[in-house]
């Protein structure tokens, strides 16, 4: 088979809805890629789906995401201009081989997915397994995670993964806060006031309202918070179309919007960088009893750690640029810990997915304290801890600086 037509075959998997994953890898006879190895993949962020891409140079990881659309269009093409040896991609609904022959032509072969649905009466690993969310619920169905028939497409099981077990978090910190008084109880004249900020495209929003209404039976009142005016457009549109009235979508920024009273339970899920500070900053001011965060990228104190001397003998740590974005990642989301404790919060930081569904997979679960908050000689150590890791490393979180809690004089 010509090459140009194997490729352009293998184009139009890439950019299929039905993606689940693709790798490049290996050289022609005679040339040679810059990377050893590509792997691409669909994953759906704040801003909406893109096709991610993780390129492997001798020692190093490279990875970026291209929206859907034109973008994924020049990014797909760009990697098929280069002399890859062979690609393998999975979808939904195929599993393609193709091999570049010494002579250049194409060796193309095709067959059923890796997940292909076993014979009938055949033994599946999710027979039986325990939803959070019916998958077919019609918001699941309307978001593009399951079809029509009520079953979660292959290109979507990660999402649908990260909603299960993001609901599943929930469940557990509204369950303890609400049997330990630390949360009221809602009633349907005062509902439970739940605000997500940086909702983007809404998926964990909605998965949250359904979880709380329909699973759990609480009166409840949420607002998405997203500064595009867009992305209120689109949500405020299918939550319409859904026939949901407690849910509300506002165009604002997260430190621009009034809610008034002030929100009980509050979701930051996967804000970028700074914003999961502002987040933070907002429900400490709003004093919410409940608090699940979900840090994205973490730039902030990344910049930091390049500018400064560390601190003997960890100079190490921050040699290798990936390894002192590890660093920055964890010091981060310790950082962070620590504030929200010293403003009263009992804090657990956990995974809420596997890192094979997403590398975003840390949890802040912060539940407000009863009265008189975190203090005495365990908030003292507390605050020594944070004051000594700060001088340290010669690091101002932003988080710090949005509370007021900056380094003891």
């Amino acid at each position: 088979m010509p090459l140009s037509e194997a490729l352009d075959r293998v184009r139009e998997l890439l950019l299929s809805d039905q993606l689940v994953r693709a790798v490049a890898s290996g050289s022609r006879r005679g040339d040679a890629p810059p990377w050893r190895r590509v792997e691409l993949r669909p994953v759906d962020l704040a801003a909406g789906r893109h096709l991610q891409h993780t390129a492997y140079d001798a020692t190093q990881a490279h990875t970026s995401n291209a929206a859907e659309g034109a973008g994924a269009a020049a990014a797909v093409d760009e990697l098929l201009g280069l002399p890859f040896g062979s690609w393998h991609v999975e979808t939904g609904a195929t599993t393609l081989q193709l091999r570049v022959t010494k002579k250049g032509s194409a060796q193309l072969h095709e067959g059923p997915p890796t997940g292909a649905s076993p014979a009938p009466g055949a033994a599946t690993h999710d027979r039986g397994k325990r939803r959070v969310l019916d998958p077919a619920d019609a918001w699941l169905v309307a978001v593009g995670i399951s079809d029509t028939e009520g079953r979660v497409k292959p290109s979507r099981r990660d999402k649908h993964r990260q909603v299960e077990q993001f609901c599943r978090q929930l469940a557990t910190v509204v369950e303890d806060a609400l049997s330990s008084g630390r949360l009221r109880t809602p009633t349907a004249d005062d509902p439970l006031r739940v605000v997500d900020l940086g909702c983007g495209n809404a998926y964990l929003t909605f998965a949250a309202y359904r979880w709380l209404t329909e699973q759990r039976g609480l009166p409840v009142c949420m607002t998405g918070v997203d500064v595009k005016a867009q992305a209120r457009a689109r949500n405020g549109a299918l939550a319409e179309r859904l026939g949901v009235t407690g849910l509300r979508f506002v165009a604002a920024g997260i430190g621009d919007v009034a809610l008034d009273p002030g929100p009980e339970v509050v979701l930051a899920l996967h804000a970028c960088d700074t914003a999961t500070d502002d987040a933070l900053a907002r429900a400490v001011g709003w004093r919410a009893p409940v608090v699940l965060a979900a840090p994205c990228c973490h730039h902030h104190l990344q910049a930091q750690l390049r500018r400064t001397t560390p601190p003997a003998p960890y100079a190490l740590l921050t040699r290798h640029g990936i390894l002192r974005e590890r660093l920055a990642d964890t010091l981060t989301d310790a950082l962070r810990a620590a504030l929200l404790r010293l403003r009263g919060y009992h804090v657990e930081v956990v995974e809420f997915v596997d890192s094979a569904h997403t590398p975003r997979n840390t949890l802040l679960r912060a539940v407000l304290a009863g009265p008189g908050g975190t203090g005495g000689a365990g908030a003292a150590a507390v605050r020594a801890d944070y004051d000594r890791l700060v001088e340290q490393w010669q690091v101002t979180p932003r988080l710090a600086e949005l509370t007021g809690l900056g380094p003891e004089p």
